[in-house]
């Protein structure tokens, strides 16, 4: 049984990154002492059963790099932006000119901010589709395997 984790927010890009249960643990390090590796090989065989089972683990932390990257990208960004423009305002500004000020701002940033958002967004498509491709061929890829077990259960 998988029980993947969800982790605390990002305080930057406020993104909740997920802690898979199923990813292969890194190989251990080893003294090389011997020319040819003795344990170059796990004696037990593999969790990861098939190529596209690899390839789907290896997809779906692409995504979840890809969010995390564009978005403490954007949000470091906006905050940089949105701090210039409330130091530009004169010191004796009212609430009402930081409001105003801030309105301008997220209205300009939003305007700036489109393409590269639509891009972001077109991107994370396609991967988040071809990340459901894979994980429904592992699960096909599976399903003689899983027939075949339960025909032997009877």
């Amino acid at each position: 049984m998988q029980r993947h984790l969800v982790g605390p927010p990002d305080p930057i890009s406020h993104l909740r990154p997920i802690i898979y249960d199923d990813v292969p643990p890194p190989p251990a390090p080893a003294v090389v002492n011997h020319p040819y590796s003795l344990q170059e090989f796990d004696p037990e065989p593999a969790r990861i059963s098939n190529t596209y089972e690899m390839q789907w683990k290896l997809q779906r932390q692409q995504l979840d790099d890809t969010s995390q990257d564009f978005w403490l990208n954007s949000n470091t960004r906006f905050e940089t932006a949105k701090e210039a423009v409330l130091a530009s305002l004169p010191p004796g500004s009212t609430p009402l000119d930081k409001e105003n000020a801030l309105s301008e701002f997220y209205k300009q940033w939003l305007l700036q901010e489109s393409a590269r958002v639509d891009e972001y967004s077109k991107i994370w498509r396609a991967l988040n589709w071809a990340n459901i491709v894979l994980a429904a061929r592992v699960k096909y890829s599976r399903f003689p395997a899983g027939l075949f077990k339960s025909t032997q259960k009877s």
